[in-house]
């Protein structure tokens, strides 16, 4: 058998041990539950400065007399 044949023939058997296993996927890798990647805390302060900012430009634009 040359080089090449072996060669050839080692790589067939690793495709074939690889078709056999996909799909089975480790419970240990895929993630569980929600974690989310920022603290509630710094997601409520956002939110709080979005919202708080426009609806001050809100009051500020009514009380001003509109777009003009």
């Amino acid at each position: 058998m040359t080089t090449s044949r072996r060669l050839a023939d080692r790589k067939v058997n690793r495709f074939d041990k690889n078709i056999s296993r996909r799909g089975a996927v480790l419970e240990t890798s895929t993630k569980k539950g929600k974690d989310y990647p920022v603290g509630p805390l710094l997601l409520g302060f956002f939110i709080f400065v979005v919202i708080g900012s426009s609806l001050f430009q809100i009051i500020r634009t009514a009380t001003d007399g509109g777009m003009a």
